[in-house]
């Protein structure tokens, strides 16, 4: 007898209700890093609203001051858009522009048709820990904005969330 496919595998991010939704995130809080667009011809950093050809999305390892960097979860998720204007909720409506969310956030991987990885919490009875073990989390990684000076955000560039197993 076949095993019944999960519901991301069956049903399209449109045809998600609320609750599947948000079960994809898989809490890593790489979105929670403040990132940058790099471009060659500008001496300033931009914000991330909009990518062009030949500019990249540089992560640094500054987290958002509402990060628990342990449980790696949000300590105001419900109004942090409200505490932290720049904070994006990702939403089915705004899906198209998530160029700046990691290579191995489940929205990306499912929006460009690809599975999750074995180590998300989907796949491994609602946990975390493989994904911690698989050094897919900002866990042990970050420092809080409230802890450095911003300006200086060239001295806190990492490659680390980009790295996919």
């Amino acid at each position: 007898m076949p095993l019944e496919k999960a519901f991301w595998e069956k049903k399209s991010l449109q045809d998600m209700n609320t609750e599947e939704w948000e079960a994809l995130c898989d809490g890593c809080a790489k979105c929670c890093l403040h990132k940058f667009i790099d471009d060659d011809e500008s001496e300033e950093a931009k914000p991330t609203d909009v990518i062009n050809a030949g500019e990249t999305i540089v992560y640094t390892n500054i987290s958002c001051h509402l990060l628990n960097t342990k449980s790696c979860e949000c300590t105001a998720y419900q109004t942090r858009t409200a505490l932290v204007p720049d904070c994006v909720k990702l939403t089915k409506d705004n899906l198209k522009d998530i160029f700046f969310m990691p290579p191995s956030c489940a929205y990306r991987l499912l929006y460009e048709g690809k599975a999750l990885p074995d180590w998300h919490p989907l796949l491994n009875k609602g946990k975390k820990a493989a994904m911690h073990k698989a050094g897919q989390s900002v866990r042990n990684k970050t420092i809080s904005e409230n802890d450095v000076d911003l300006e200086s955000f060239e001295h806190f560039i990492v490659t680390w969330p980009l790295d996919t197993p």
